[in-house]
């Protein structure tokens, strides 16, 4: 899947966008008619623990998922993120699977 990613304000390294990377890519196992996604990975500067934000939002025909967590690493906050969206992923599908 097509990802753009967004470090805001600092330039994260290859191997975290690899481990985003990968990690949306398995949601292809549960629906494979993405279209694109987007990722943004921001510090907030008022938080000393718990201070890396993913947020990450993928395009669908007819729907948009969105997910957001902080965490103190952005690997932990990109497991969660991606264990919401598949949670939606799967929703949508048996949504669209009803009509």
């Amino acid at each position: 899947m097509k990802l753009q990613m967004h470090a805001v304000h600092f330039n994260a390294d290859k191997d975290l966008l690899a481990f985003i990377q990968k990690k949306v890519d398995k949601l292809e196992t549960f629906y494979d008619r993405f279209i694109e996604g987007e990722v943004f990975l921001r510090i907030d500067k008022r938080e000393k623990r718990n201070n890396k934000i993913v947020e990450i939002r993928l395009h669908i025909p007819g729907n948009i998922l969105f997910a957001k967590a902080q965490k103190d690493s952005f690997e932990a906050a990109t497991d969660q993120v991606v264990e919401s969206l598949r949670r939606q992923v799967i929703k949508s599908k048996e949504k669209q699977a009803t009509y």
